[in-house]
């Protein structure tokens, strides 16, 4: 008989408590599971505050990994109320794009709203998403294996030892040459570490895209869990941070948890207004700086050309580099046909397909190889 079947009913919501706990990379011992539905037993809790308390007291969590703690739990006892009743300062973020003159439009009912996804709308529309569980394709397991090692880097502060290099190693020098009776045979050398650069995504959700949306996502959690220092949001006419629901482990549930957290998929589309919303928040403009920036995004902007335009500007005068993928990018001859593409294609350094995910993988690995700064 299985264990799962030898435990009462009431404690399997426990145990499989823990188990996800440990799918996460969290050290539970099994001593500790048992301490912790003695815990459960003894306290007889009345909330979800209580249960909480008694996972903290007993299974010996790392402080640092707090805030992954609280998201699992949320996700495993709350489920779609989780993303609602987070109070931190760093909390993942929504703004809505407000369009000034515009307050009479009702938004479109979200079972009739871009039913084909070809067209970009101004309008918006809340809609609740859910993602299929599909399997790994062949281009995410390549960014999963390859991101770690290829991804751009950038030349930091800290110096390391070299066989060649532009700095002396004064104390290396000094220290060799005792052996030698104070006579200096080889000069030593130094060069600076190379530290992971901040990676940007931003992430086209509106109805235009809707055919790309969960290839893309998928994509995002993959990059979030393959490097540090990424950062991804979500656009359409909201600008949200999914970066924390992406760090959970688990695919589907890091979907889920960012399914719950974006409202607007589906709906219209102002680029513009949402990067200039983006980079009218200082934390989320801090991001950008020094930063390889990726946009997908097929650039079927309802908003005004020159808001996006601005945009773009500003943000290639604060990035490293700036990308933008577009489906509508589909052969090597392509040339800017749409009036914002064509607004922004002096500021991007990449204009390039973003229609599969092995094109977009193919695009974030080759980052790599541009010139470390």
């Amino acid at each position: 008989m299985s264990t799962e079947l030898q435990l009462p009913r009431g404690a399997r919501i426990f145990v499989s408590f823990v188990t996800l706990l440990r799918a996460n990379a969290f050290a539970v011992a099994p001593e500790q599971t048992t301490a912790f539905l003695t815990a459960i037993e003894l306290l007889g809790p009345r909330d979800l505050g209580d249960i909480r308390q008694a996972a903290l007291a007993t299974l010996a969590l790392p402080p640092e990994r707090r805030v992954t703690f609280d998201r699992l739990f949320d996700l495993h006892f709350r489920g779609s109320e989780a993303v609602e009743h987070t109070d931190d300062g760093e909390d993942d973020e929504a703004v809505r794009l407000q369009e000034e003159g515009r307050g009479d439009e009702e938004p479109l009912p979200s079972d009739d709203a871009n039913e084909s996804g070809l067209t970009a709308t101004r309008t918006e529309a809340l809609v609740e998403r859910r993602f299929a569980q599909l399997s790994t394709s062949e281009a995410l397991r390549r960014l999963s294996r390859e991101a770690p090692r290829r991804l751009p880097r950038r030349r930091g502060h800290r110096r390391m030892r070299a066989r060649r290099g532009p700095f002396a190693d004064l104390r290396r020098t000094l220290r060799d040459s005792v052996r030698s009776d104070g006579e200096i045979l080889r000069l030593g050398h130094m060069k600076r570490r190379q530290r992971p650069r901040k990676f940007l995504l931003l992430i086209d959700v509106s109805g235009s895209m809707k055919s790309r949306t969960e290839e893309n996502m998928k994509l995002a959690h993959a990059l979030v869990q393959a490097a540090p220092n990424v950062e991804v949001f979500t656009f359409g006419t909201r600008l949200t941070r999914v970066t924390r629901a992406l760090r959970v482990k688990r695919r589907e549930q890091a979907l889920s948890a960012a399914a719950h957290l974006v409202s607007d998929w589906d709906g219209g589309t102002r680029i513009g207004d949402a990067l200039q919303a983006f980079l009218a928040v200082p934390r989320f403009g801090g991001y950008a700086r020094g930063a390889a920036v990726v946009i997908v995004s097929d650039g079927l902007e309802r908003g005004e050309p020159d808001a996006l335009r601005d945009a773009v500007a500003k943000l290639s005068r604060r990035a490293w580099r700036v990308s933008w993928l577009t489906p509508l990018a589909s052969g090597p001859r392509f040339r800017p046909q749409t009036e914002a593409l064509v607004a922004i294609e002096r500021f991007v350094d990449d204009l390039v397909d973003g229609g599969s995910s092995a094109s977009i993988v193919a695009l974030v690995l080759a980052l790599g190889r541009r010139r470390v700064a």
